[in-house]
């Protein structure tokens, strides 16, 4: 058997990690596979490491522009995959607009599916973007011989918009590189902090409208004026509009940038660094597929304060202490019922970095080519029928 992939629209972020995670735990010839065919561009194969049964294709058009990658993935994937020999073709990037079956996508953004959270971007050319990813994917998902879902929550929020699909539609969550993993610390009262040596509390994530970054500001400077000795680190790269309402606020709350440290974004193999570091992790998404980084924050031993929005309560479970990521009143909250409480804190640490543990890429990628390579014999079978 000989499964395709279609990398034509991964170029950076959770997408290209997932492949990279993803067919380093594979080992496909356990599920019937003989080789894998990907198609990308240069720089996304590059990053992929390289195995005996793994055929890197990268046409010029994948190294160009959005239009003209989109153009070859609708005119040219599908005969590409036929002549590879492909018995199926997997698309994790979501949309695909060729002939080629079966196909299996993966849905892996949740903002176009969700309008509240879509229309933070205002009349912009972000909200066009988005809506016409909606458009796109829910004619994707509505083809597709199978779509992977990675959190309960994400797949009912789709399926309001999609309507029920014909199609099995699995749970198959992300692992965790387990480079991630620190044992949880002991914890030590508030008083043993001081401004030399504050109490760091972490937040990984793009900035973004639906991120919720400067309500943190907010809800960490008001915890400060009580003489509480905070400082913030905020990681990740930007959406432009959100970095200058960020640093409009940074200005107001931090003017003198004593306790607020924004390092922008950091090398995906250097952020265990910046956990362990950390004295608690901050999680205030309030649109999210798969929380990747709210695993990572788990996995490295820190107490947890996280939003109470969308699939974050299904992977965090009772390991975290809540909140409203649009009120800072209640983002100071959560944090003060950590900062106040060690043994709240070692409690919650224990708990949060178990559950991490069951987020592992070997099984991710055992689930995702057993079902594929299922959905792939199941097809076979039904053309076969209905030659005969």
């Amino acid at each position: 058997m000989i499964i395709g992939i279609d990398a034509t629209n991964l170029r950076r972020g959770g997408g290209v990690t997932h492949l990279i995670e993803l067919l380093a735990a594979a080992e496909p010839e356990q599920q019937g596979i003989a080789r894998i065919v990907i198609w990308g561009g240069s720089q996304t194969l590059a990053a992929i490491a390289d195995r005996p049964w793994l055929e890197k294709r990268q046409p010029a058009e994948l190294n160009r522009g959005l239009l003209r990658r989109t153009l070859w993935q609708r005119r040219q994937l599908s005969k590409e995959a036929a002549s590879a020999g492909c018995d199926l073709l997997f698309v994790p990037g979501g949309s695909y607009a060729g002939r080629f079956r079966p196909v299996v996508t993966m849905s892996r953004n949740l903002l176009p599916f969700e309008l509240e959270e879509l229309l933070r971007y205002g009349w912009s050319v972000t909200t066009l973007k988005l809506l016409l990813l909606r458009w796109a994917q829910s004619r994707s998902f509505r083809r597709a011989d199978g779509v992977i879902f990675l959190t309960q929550a994400a797949k009912s929020s789709v399926l309001r918009v999609t309507g029920q699909l014909e199609t099995e539609c699995p749970i198959i969550p992300h692992g965790l590189n387990p480079r991630f993993r620190l044992v949880p610390r002991s914890q030590r009262p508030i008083d043993a902090y001081h401004a030399e040596r504050p109490y760091r509390v972490i937040y990984v994530s793009i900035i973004d409208q639906y991120k919720h970054q400067w309500h943190v500001v907010e809800a960490v400077s008001a915890l400060r004026r009580e003489g509480l000795p905070l400082a913030l680190d905020l990681v990740g790269p930007a959406y432009p509009p959100a970095l200058v309402g960020l640093n409009a606020d940074i200005a107001r709350c931090d003017p003198a940038g004593q306790w607020v440290h924004y390092h922008g974004a950091v090398a995906y193999s250097e952020l265990h660094d910046l956990y362990a570091q950390a004295d608690l992790g901050l999680f205030a998404s309030s649109c999210e597929n798969m929380p990747n980084t709210l695993l990572e924050t788990m996995a490295a031993g820190l107490p947890v304060a996280c939003s109470d929005r969308g699939p974050m309560p299904e992977v965090l479970g009772d390991a975290g202490v809540y909140f409203d990521p649009e009120r800072p009143d209640d983002i100071a909250r959560a944090l003060r019922e950590f900062i106040a409480s060690p043994a709240l804190r070692t409690e919650k640490a224990e708990v949060s970095y178990t559950a991490a543990l069951a987020f592992d890429w070997k099984r991710c990628a055992d689930d995702t080519f057993s079902f594929l390579a299922r959905v792939a014999t199941d097809y076979r079978k039904r053309v076969a029928r209905c030659a005969g």
